[in-house]
């Protein structure tokens, strides 16, 4: 394989054109082109198209891979390398003309994720990190916040929209966060918001029900940023564990804390 750098690169001009389609086809959705793969869950002919472009591009890269994508537009699993792909993170966002929505790209090895690319195209950002680099946004390095303090902080999370088991725990969760911090958003892009805690924008990010490609990319890049990233019981199985919690290093433990209350 070559380069880690030179192909977070390439992955990174690849992301910015499917994101040039993305943002083409943006006001050319109506109602006819949206599917429902399950209760509040949609796709459109874009995200399996903007799927399909990424893939191609993937493959020519590094042919030896597999690929984990959210549309499965293709069934490969590689040995060593598997591309883990959402082609359009926020497709309801994307079907009702709103921002954010992103790419998210992310290559794992063996276990571990060694590259993470994410693409928002309404601000034209693009952040990214590979193994045992810093974290990049257009090319510049960032850093999660230096809050470190729950009551200062501005947290990101996301609404339960198919898996309702744990709502009631979630709400009084969610409870908690409005009454002793700063702040809680839903921005409805899992991807946006691990990048958004990645350049110090929000302080931590948490979340169940999550796919990998929600969070691939994202856990990569917020780590190279300085960040932590784990499951809500602190440990590692946050890839298919479907949750995650992503804060600044002085923030994580006293949120975890907080969380255990609520979450076994």
């Amino acid at each position: 394989m070559e380069n880690l750098e030179n192909l977070c690169l390439k992955v990174v001009e690849l992301s910015k054109e499917v994101g040039a389609f993305l943002m083409s086809e943006k006001n050319n959705i109506t109602t006819k082109d949206i599917e429902t793969k399950g209760q509040h869950d949609y796709v459109t002919y874009v995200d399996k198209t903007a799927e399909k472009q990424i893939v191609k591009g993937l493959m020519e890269y590094l042919p030896e891979a597999g690929f984990i994508t959210e549309e499965e537009t293709i069934s490969k699993q590689g040995e060593t390398y598997n591309w883990i792909v959402d082609p359009l993170d926020g497709t309801t966002n994307f079907i009702h003309g709103m921002a954010p929505f992103a790419i998210s790209i992310a290559l794992k090895k063996d276990d571990k994720i060694i590259l993470g690319v994410i693409y928002e195209p309404n601000l034209d950002e693009v952040f990214y990190a590979w193994q045992a680099s810093k974290a990049f946004l257009n090319s510049k390095p960032i850093e999660v916040s230096k809050t470190s303090k729950l009551d200062n902080a501005l947290l990101a999370t996301g609404f339960p929209f198919v898996d309702y088991s744990k709502l009631e725990p979630y709400m009084q969760l969610f409870e908690w966060c409005m009454r002793n911090t700063r702040g809680v958003r839903r921005l409805g892009s899992a991807a946006t918001d691990l990048a958004y805690v990645a350049c110090g924008r929000m302080d931590g990010f948490y979340e169940y029900g999550l796919k990998p490609w929600d969070v691939a990319a994202g856990s990569l890049i917020l780590q190279r940023a300085g960040g932590i990233v784990s499951d809500f019981s602190k440990g590692d199985n946050y890839l298919f564990g479907q949750e995650i919690l992503a804060f600044n290093k002085s923030l994580h433990s006293p949120f975890a804390e907080v969380i255990a209350d609520y979450f076994e």
